[in-house]
């Protein structure tokens, strides 16, 4: 691995470190506006159970918070760094219990089966170890009829082709792509 990509990778893709905080409010400001857009195509309702994955510093968590106002919200994250920005920004909701951010990883999620009713990541999957077995995991803890989400900036690196192959690979049905000016979103659902 070359010392940029470390860099890189250090503040954005496992964000660690001073280098991780910085990374942390990076993503706060650009990703706002791709988190918005996700939880408008996954039609967030406000007794929605709500998952995502890779949250970063947490401002996804933050505005589910306030469009699922009655339901509950859960989180996973690989880094401790970004547990804990994302437990600072959400302290009022993760103390009354609404919000549960865990460390982990998407290949073996917290949660029992079909426990959401919708899922999303955003600026994430490029950056899982094994993006099947996530993508599996995510399906296994969606309720049938769940609605899943990814969303990825232009500056992720993740490439539009085939990302809906492997939704449907992993069981997604419906799998589609929704392009903006600086995003696009593979919006699919669980049989």
């Amino acid at each position: 691995m070359g010392f940029a990509r470390s860099i890189l990778m250090r503040m954005f893709g496992r964000p660690k470190g001073v280098l991780g905080r910085l990374g942390g409010v990076i993503m706060a400001r650009t990703n706002r506006t791709a988190a918005n857009l996700v939880i408008d195509l996954l039609d967030v309702q406000p007794g929605d159970k709500v998952l995502e994955v890779g949250f970063g510093p947490g401002v996804g968590i933050q505005l589910l918070a306030q469009r699922a106002s009655a339901g509950r919200l859960a989180g996973v994250d690989p880094s401790h760094e970004m547990v804990k920005q994302a437990a600072a920004r959400n302290a009022e909701t993760v103390s009354a219990g609404r919000v549960d951010l865990r460390q982990g990883s998407v290949q073996t999620l917290p949660f029992p089966d079909q426990t959401f009713d919708k899922a999303m990541a955003i600026n994430s999957m490029q950056v899982w170890p094994d993006v099947g077995a996530g993508l599996r995991e995510m399906r296994r803890v969606l309720k049938p009829g769940g609605k899943l989400a990814l969303g990825f900036t232009t500056h992720s690196g993740q490439a539009r082709n085939g990302v809906t192959e492997s939704l449907t690979t992993a069981g997604f049905a419906n799998a589609q792509i929704v392009e903006s000016k600086d995003l696009f979103c593979a919006i699919a659902s669980r049989p």
